[in-house]
């Protein structure tokens, strides 16, 4: 397989563990505070990255490594898991994933402004087509819209696109799990004290499920996801793997639906096949 295909095949693995992010963050602020979640899922996995990096014995981030990567810490280790996490508290996740439609085109921008990417005009066509048709079917569900949650899910859109873009452009050189985790490991000497600071002051209501999201989003949306994610942008380019995250509220919708037995449309599987024809099409137009 060439570096574009194994690009798409990383990130879509990628899209498949963040699809579970938002699910698991509705359970999760159930019973946590969204400010404890944030720090705590920011703090465990700064650990267990601190951990591979010695393990693995990774060379320090030069000087000129450290902005860009307090830039992807601010973007998807606090910026997005916060955002999300308040608007939650709002709307439900059937809802709050109308706007991860929005994230290729967030992506695809922040990967023009700041990893020098040109794509052809067609691709933005087919990229807005994509995200217009996710968010035109996200918005005929049941979800009940706040603009406070809506105002959260926006920004948080914004900022992840960054943090997505400029992780993007560091991994081709320092490499996909150190980019992530060195951010992670950034952010440590605040979210550590932060979240023994917000831990909650009974642990006796917090349910299994929070428990278990609490881990997920620790484990896999803040760090093994990133893994691969960032490993199939830096391989098939920011604009185009980007455009994989189209499928992303589709299969969110499906755990909300099965998870938190949200409502999801059936015409669920005719726009899910109109969206992979704009992927693919916006794939195809991307370099």
């Amino acid at each position: 397989m060439n570096k574009a295909t194994n690009g798409w095949i990383n990130g879509f693995l990628g899209v498949l563990i963040f699809s579970g992010s938002l699910p698991a963050t509705r359970l999760a602020v159930a019973d946590f505070d969204p400010l404890f979640l944030t720090v705590c899922r920011a703090a465990i996995a700064g650990v267990l990255a601190g951990a591979l990096l010695l393990i693995f014995r990774q060379q320090r981030p030069v000087r000129s490594d450290i902005v860009p990567l307090l830039v992807v810490a601010f973007g998807v280790v606090v910026g997005f898991p916060l955002l999300t996490a308040l608007a939650l508290q709002y709307v439900t996740s059937a809802h709050a994933i109308i706007f991860i439609g929005l994230l290729p085109l967030s992506t695809a921008i922040f990967g023009v402004l700041r990893g020098g990417e040109r794509p052809r005009s067609a691709f933005w066509i087919f990229s807005a087509a994509g995200s217009f048709l996710v968010a035109g079917f996200a918005l005929l569900q049941d979800g009940e819209s706040s603009p406070i949650g809506d105002a959260c899910m926006l920004a948080s859109i914004i900022v992840c696109g960054l943090g997505y873009a400029e992780g993007a452009r560091l991994s081709r050189r320092l490499g996909n799990w150190q980019v992530i985790s060195w951010a992670l490991v950034l952010s440590l000497p605040l979210m550590l004290p932060l979240s023994f600071y917000f831990t909650p002051d009974s642990w006796a209501d917090i349910g299994d499920p929070a428990l278990f999201s609490l881990a997920y989003v620790s484990l896999f949306s803040m760090l093994i996801g990133f893994v691969f994610w960032y490993r199939g942008l830096a391989q098939g380019g920011i604009a185009a793997v980007g455009q994989l995250q189209l499928l992303q509220p589709f299969f969110g919708l499906l755990l909300a639906s099965i998870i938190l037995n949200e409502k999801v449309s059936p015409a669920l599987i005719a726009v899910n096949m109109a969206v992979v024809l704009c992927v693919a099409a916006a794939r195809r137009f991307a370099r």
